[in-house]
């Protein structure tokens, strides 16, 4: 439990000397892949936008421009190949309880709850959908956002729900950028309750801009696609516990995408006892190492802070 003393120093320790306060940064830890796999998908283009796990041990992956969810099979060494998951928000389910028959998805998280219950944000129109695992059911929470309203760009449609993740009784919902900010809603009333932002470490920028989240061992963890870092929160003081950084990884000239920055591509995050779960949307570009290859990438990264055998 060494991160959460850490924590208490640095929560308490604007340690004085003299009378500048110098603050306790939380431990940063370095990420390496220990496996790969290239997402082969029965259609063209892929943006893999949402990564999970189901409590069966199964994966889901969203294609953000299309409904239903697809089945991700990582027994192939080095290739993942994808599936269409018809039980998991059909579009003709998903379009009714949009309750728009012209419903266009645009799918940016995942995240289930303690009871086997899979939840989905979409981003353009800011709405949270949950399904019901047995028989399909799919509903849209009615929830009110105007205590938040501050955060939510009125323009840039772009920027909004990003990642999703439950804890407890409690959803988390990353508003991407403009500002980027983590957002808390009560399950049981379904209501807003609270925000605020994780920053990585030793960021300056003016904006944080969030990717997907996932919560695991009681901690939210946050996808930091800019910064190419995951954050540990604590949630009771909504402060940063860990910092795992992933740049090299995706950086490495057998991932590296040929796009113009050539970093920051990441929305999918997974998080277990023993690793951390990246998932790059490419956006169609293909790798530097392969020009025919447009695939997206899954890295599996062993967790240095963890003791939990592989």
């Amino acid at each position: 439990m060494i991160e959460r003393a850490l924590l208490a120093l640095a929560l308490t320790a604007k340690v004085v000397m003299g009378r500048a306060p110098v603050t306790v940064w939380p431990p940063q830890y370095p990420l390496a892949s220990d496996a790969r796999w290239l997402l082969t998908a029965p259609v063209g283009r892929f943006d893999a936008s949402a990564l999970v796990r189901l409590p069966d041990g199964s994966w889901l992956v969203a294609n953000d421009k299309q409904s239903p969810l697809f089945r991700c099979d990582l027994s192939t060494n080095g290739t993942g190949v994808l599936s269409a998951a018809p039980e998991w928000f059909p579009p003709d389910r998903l379009r009714a309880a949009a309750g728009d028959p012209s419903f266009q998805p645009d799918l940016e998280g995942l995240a289930t709850d303690d009871r086997g219950r899979l939840y989905l944000c979409t981003e353009k129109q800011r709405w949270i959908f949950r399904a019901t695992p047995g028989h399909g059911s799919v509903e849209r929470l009615g929830i009110d956002w105007s205590p938040v309203r501050r955060w939510l760009s009125p323009t840039d449609m772009n920027a909004s729900w990003e990642g999703i993740a439950i804890g407890g009784d409690r959803m988390y919902l990353a508003n991407e950028r403009s500002t980027g900010r983590i957002i808390v809603v009560d399950l049981a009333t379904l209501r807003v309750s609270g925000d605020f932002q994780a920053r990585p470490v030793g960021s300056t920028a003016m904006d944080v801009h969030y990717s997907d989240l996932c919560w695991h061992d009681g901690s939210l963890w946050v996808l930091c696609r800019g910064n190419q870092a995951v954050l540990r929160v604590d949630p009771a003081s909504r402060q940063t516990v860990a910092q795992f950084n992933y740049g090299p990884v995706e950086g490495h000239p057998s991932n590296a995408y040929s796009v113009p920055l050539g970093i920051g591509m990441a929305e999918g995050l997974w998080v277990d006892d023993s690793h951390i779960w990246v998932l790059v949307d490419n956006n169609g570009f293909a790798r530097k190492a392969d020009p025919k290859d447009s695939r997206p990438l899954l890295f599996r990264c062993p967790r240095p802070d963890s003791v939990a055998k592989p």
